[in-house]
């Protein structure tokens, strides 16, 4: 029992819960509904077969995006934050395309591009971890979403109380580690041996470009003369390149660990792994992350179909998902560190439906 006198689900990430017939059906029918809508949009729009192509223009579209926009801004074209918030959004588009490379939907069977292509999404998003170690952390979280386990979702604060001290870990990394550390015991080292790791070297460049930014501009506010011959560079390289990423992950961050469940979700169980956030106070967020909060529950239940076939086919998803009763807009999960709770609690803290964001796309 917990301290509310409620039962208290263990998790056991090793040891998956086989689905009850009555939530095996409700699955069923969720996939049966995503992959129909998807092959049925795929019958009406025949481009969509040449999956390899689109995957490799939509990251090359994502980086002359973002090197178009650095250069307006080196010229003095654009102010720095419509630079920052432009390139983010550009940048957004590239960890789509990596997250469907985790999963192996362009090139399969070409390792050259397949490699090339997640090697130029490191390069637009420096503040992630090294794709290919992402690559085992993401397919276990798949298997053991909202456990003890799911490393991926936990490092970006998944579980944790919401308040000042998730916010900050959200958005840097390096505080997300530091900042608990003193949970870890005795596996303070290995926690620190992976991070160093899993960032190196991108990672590594990325945090000593930004912390020497913030460094030098806190300087400034007591020394207003100090000004070396490199701030003007370090400037440009943060505004198109660094910032652009701190907003993007705070985005993406604030969504999925909001969106995911934890704690008191049974192992394997993926009715209870997500909610679908779509509610119209997200949108700013949503716009850095490609619609993530609304999208992802839909990967959940079918991984094989890439993020533009996801956004098309949401509103046909979304019909499905509700029916099924997969939660939207449980607000109520900022105040459980992400557990489910109660039928009653969810019901009782969504958002009401009208309030809702219209989906993105149809089938």
């Amino acid at each position: 029992m917990n301290g509310n006198g409620r039962m208290r689900t263990e998790s056991h990430p090793d040891q998956a819960v086989s689905p009850s017939p009555s939530d095996r059906a409700r699955i069923a029918r969720i996939n049966g509904a995503i992959r129909n809508a998807a092959r049925d949009l795929r019958a009406r729009h025949r481009f969509l077969g040449n999956q390899d192509s689109i995957g490799a223009s939509l990251l090359l579209a994502s980086a002359l995006g973002a090197a178009s926009v650095a250069g307006a801004y080196g010229h003095h074209w654009l102010s720095g934050w419509v630079a920052v918030l432009a390139i983010a959004f550009f940048v957004s588009i590239a960890h789509e395309i990596e997250h469907d490379l985790i999963h192996q939907l362009y090139f399969r069977k070409r390792p050259i591009p397949h490699a090339a292509m997640m090697a130029v999404c490191w390069l637009l998003r420096p503040n992630t971890i090294n794709p290919w170690i992402r690559r085992g952390l993401h397919l276990h979280h798949h298997k053991v979403s909202g456990t003890e386990t799911d490393l991926e979702e936990r490092a970006i604060t998944n579980g944790e109380p919401f308040g000042p001290k998730r916010l900050l870990m959200m958005g840097d990394g390096v505080l997300a580690v530091l900042l608990r550390l003193g949970q870890a015991g005795n596996r303070r080292g290995l926690i620190l041996a992976k991070f160093l790791a899993g960032y190196f070297p991108l990672g590594w460049v990325h945090f000593a470009l930004w912390y020497g930014f913030l460094a030098v501009h806190a300087g400034r506010v007591f020394a207003p003369s100090f000004a070396p011959s490199w701030t003007a560079s370090l400037d440009f390289v943060v505004t198109v390149w660094i910032v652009p990423n701190v907003l993007r992950s705070f985005c993406l961050n604030f969504m999925s660990s909001s969106m995911h469940y934890y704690g008191d979700v049974k192992p394997g169980a993926v009715l209870e792994q997500t909610q679908v956030l779509n509610a119209w106070r997200f949108l700013p967020l949503q716009l850095f992350c490609f619609n993530f909060g609304s999208t992802h529950a839909i990967h959940h239940f079918v991984a094989n179909e890439p993020f533009y076939v996801r956004q098309w086919t949401a509103r046909s998803a979304h019909r499905v998902l509700r029916a099924e009763g997969v939660p939207f807009n449980d607000l109520g999960t900022f105040r459980r560190a992400n557990r489910r709770g109660t039928d009653f609690e969810r019901a009782a803290l969504a958002e009401p439906v009208a309030a809702s964001s219209p989906a993105v796309g149809r089938a």
